[in-house]
């Protein structure tokens, strides 16, 4: 009877370990998810329009194909490689995540500076966009060919917002046990896919909810709150876009910031600290409760305004040397093809 006793004592400890274990996957994977915001907002706001011009019919069963094509990315190519990159050599992690932060400067400094000066296209920079307007100027093209490549240029584009979205998850990661690393990066990349498209989804479809509703409720007000379905999503649409530029600004600033106070540059880092907390005070005096709201909004807005000028100075460089080297490997190896 006693073993029996100490059997289930054993038991009842390796379940409270477990279930600590748990709680720190969950908490880690958590704070993991928060340090991508941005990433996951301008992925949530870029992908719906993969699906513009194509039945509606089929939007569903192509955020689906997308969104396993993300899962593929992020647990089969990214996780391990992660995984790989922290044990071998971690010293290369800052780098890497510095040079996902100035991308995630150039995407948002390009996607301001388009609106500014291009409001005549409809692209971003990211996928269909004007070249959904080439697609359609361009010899006619079957259903099932044009939703295979808009699926595959999606994934392709989900492949470097994944890649920086398990950068910054890994660097959130305070544990050095691989396995754990490995479980939350798993949570934050499940949590993360399904979260942007289901997001994705609901807003694909809202515009058809909305007309159903409008078309087909019995009721006045499920009529009316059809037609203001319809009429608000083109705002909700703009909305998040914009809240994604503005996320990845922040977002790919504090990375630079921090990357650069890592390598031993800490001048920014010292000084938006010392602006941010001169501004908590100044509030602390006024409403305390909002001096920590106050430290953090400074912080993020000169981390956000960092990140838009290394964007902008990223633009040409983009531009007139990295695209174009980048137009010229591609010739070649289709040349020798």
């Amino acid at each position: 009877m006693s073993g029996l006793l100490a059997l289930l004592d054993d038991v009842a400890a390796i379940a409270k370990m477990a279930a600590v274990h748990v709680d720190d996957v969950t908490a880690l994977a958590a704070k993991a998810g928060v340090k991508s915001a941005g990433v996951v907002i301008d992925d949530a706001a870029v992908t719906p329009k993969y699906v513009q011009g194509l039945p509606a019919a089929r939007e569903l069963p192509i955020v689906l194909k997308i969104a396993r094509g993300s899962l593929f990315n992020k647990l089969v190519i990214l996780l391990p490689a992660a995984l790989l990159i922290n044990a071998v050599a971690p010293f290369l992690l800052t780098p890497i995540l510095m040079i996902g932060g100035g991308y995630l400067c150039f995407e948002g400094a390009e996607k301001i500076v388009h609106v500014l000066f291009h409001r005549h296209g409809t692209g971003d920079g990211h996928g269909p966009g004007d070249d959904a307007t080439d697609e359609r100027a361009a010899a006619p093209i079957d259903a099932a060919h044009l939703e295979a490549q808009r699926v595959s240029g999606a994934i392709k584009t989900d492949f470097v917002l994944s890649a920086e979205i398990t950068a910054i998850a890994l660097a959130a990661i305070e544990t050095d046990v691989i396995w754990k690393s490995g479980l939350v990066l798993a949570a934050v990349a499940v949590g993360i896919t399904a979260l942007v498209y289901g997001a994705v989804a609901i807003l694909v479809k809202a515009d058809d909810v909305g007309l159903r509703m409008a078309s087909a409720g019995r009721l006045g007000a499920t009529r009316v709150a059809g037609r203001a379905i319809v009429k608000a999503m083109p705002t909700v649409t703009r909305a998040i876009g914009a809240i994604g530029t503005a996320a990845m600004l922040w977002v790919g600033g504090s990375i630079v910031v921090h990357g650069l106070k890592d390598v031993g540059v800490k001048t920014l880092y010292d000084a938006i600290h010392a602006v941010a907390h001169a501004a908590a005070s100044a509030v602390a005096g006024l409403a305390p409760v909002l001096s920590g709201f106050a430290e953090w909004a400074t912080t993020a807005a000169l981390d956000g305004l960092f990140g838009l000028l290394v964007g902008l100075a990223l633009i040409p460089v983009v531009s007139f040397g990295l695209a174009p080297a980048a137009r010229a490997v591609r010739s070649l190896a289709a040349g020798r093809a």
